[in-house]
Parts: C-alpha cells; structure tokens; sequence
C-alpha cells in the first residue's frame, strides 16, 4: 500500500511538471494542423477522399503520439539528475523502484491525456466532413495507446543510464526495428544462409513487434477484426512493458549518481 501511495505521488508530480513542457504543446499543435490537413489531402481524390483522410488522421496520431512519448521521455531522469532534485527524492522513505516506476506511469497518463486530444480532434474532423467512425477506430486507438505506453516504457529503459541524446537515439531506433522485425524475420525465413536467417528470428524476438499493435488499415477500411487481433497484442505490450521496467529498474538501482 505504501508503494502505491509514493508511485501515485511521483506519477501525479511527473503528470504536473510534462504538461508544462512546451515541445509537448508544439507536438500536440502540429498534431492537430495535420489531422485537420487530411481534410485537405481528401479532397484531392473523387473516389476516396474520405479513407484518404482517415489514414492521415491516424497516421498523425501514431507519429506524433511517439513523438511526444520519445521527447518527453528521454528527459525522465536527466531532468531530474541535472536539477539535483533526485537526491532530495532518494533521501527520502521512497525506493528507486517507485520512483522510476511513478515517473513511467506520470509521463504514461500524460501521453494518454494528449492521445485523447488528438482522438477528440479526428472525431471531429471525421464527423464534419461525414467520413465514418465504427468499433475498428476505437481498437485502433487502444492498441496505438499500447504502443505508446511501450514506447515510454523504452524510453524510461535508456533514460535509466544514459544521456537524452543517446536515449532519443536508442529509443527511436529501437521503435522502427520494432515496425520492420516481422518483414525481417520473413526475409531471413526465405533466405539460403541459416545465419541470416537466426538473425533475423533472434530480432523479432529481442526487439518489440509493434506492427501487431497497428491496426491502421483495419481503421481505415473498416475490415473486419477478431477479438484476438485485440487481446493477443494488448497481452504481448502488457508482458513487454513488464519485463523493460525491470530491466530498467535493475539498471536504475546500480547507477551512482555521484
């Protein structure tokens, strides 16, 4: 209980101090100005110009929600480091555990409460211009909220020993590895070298497959989607998440801050 009280208490903190970041704000503007220009793109084509806007829409969404998550997140512990303020945080009854683990769970709400923004503004340019909203929209933006949680988890990952520069490095690599690994495991799958081929499976493996979260063109095109193509990935993001906030508070709990 007293765990949850110090994770709840850094979270709420992390929350107040990322919303009055500014890149936030001039992510969360050029999210919207591109959502708003899909109306414009659509408008280019007779014959799907509402599909055109709606794979706009949700491309801003997915881009610019890693954006915010990446920007934001590097600077996790560093800001704190650099201010001086974690000693003062650490002298206190509160593990490094909790505090890595509350600043992962502030900057995640964070993230949500701009998705959620930007999920109001597709909704209204969509309900404007007569483009329709069905079930496949919300599952795309509750895996596309999994992704994003995993992308902070990532994040908070490199944050946890290096410099925010190497981190944006890292964590941008790292998510798109993670949007190619099934094309690379299926190229290695039809190559003639057993090498190319154990690569390839070991990356898919190691890195996270984040094309499983993405259910764009099901939005889109409103095809149709099973439960599994739901509750399968949210329980692989779930398992992921995990096992990087362990490392990460592995790594956290060894660095000298001195």
């Amino acid at each position: 209980m007293k765990s949850l009280t110090c994770i709840w208490a850094i979270a709420a903190n992390t929350v107040r101090e990322s919303i009055r970041n500014k890149i936030l704000y001039a992510l969360l503007f050029f999210a919207i100005l591109m959502i708003g220009a899909g109306v414009v793109l659509g408008s280019l084509s007779y014959v799907e110009s509402q599909r055109i806007l709606q794979d706009v829409g949700l491309g801003a969404i997915r881009l610019f929600g890693v954006a915010i998550a990446i920007f934001v997140g590097i600077h996790l512990i560093h800001r704190e480091v650099d201010r001086r303020t974690i000693y003062t945080i650490l002298s206190k009854p509160i593990s490094r555990a909790e505090f890595l683990v509350g600043k992962y769970v502030g900057l995640t709400l964070t993230i949500w409460m701009q998705m959620a923004i930007m999920i109001a503004a597709f909704a209204g340019v969509s309900l404007l211009t007569g483009a329709p909203l069905a079930w496949q929209h919300g599952a795309f933006f509750l895996l596309a909220g999994a992704e994003l949680a995993l992308v902070v988890a990532i994040a908070t990952f490199f944050s946890s020993f290096t410099t925010p520069l190497l981190a944006a490095f890292f964590t941008t690599g790292t998510w798109v590895i993670g949007h190619l690994t099934r094309d690379l495991r299926d190229i290695g799958a039809r190559s003639d070298s057993q090498a190319m081929e154990t690569i390839t499976t070991l990356a898919h493996r190691v890195f996270p497959d984040l094309a499983g979260l993405n259910l764009a063109s099901e939005a889109a095109h409103l095809l149709p989607i099973t439960r599994e193509d739901i509750t399968l990935p949210l329980v692989y993001a779930t398992g992921y998440v995990t096992v990087v906030l362990i490392a990460a508070v592995f790594l956290f709990e060894r660095r000298d801050f001195r």
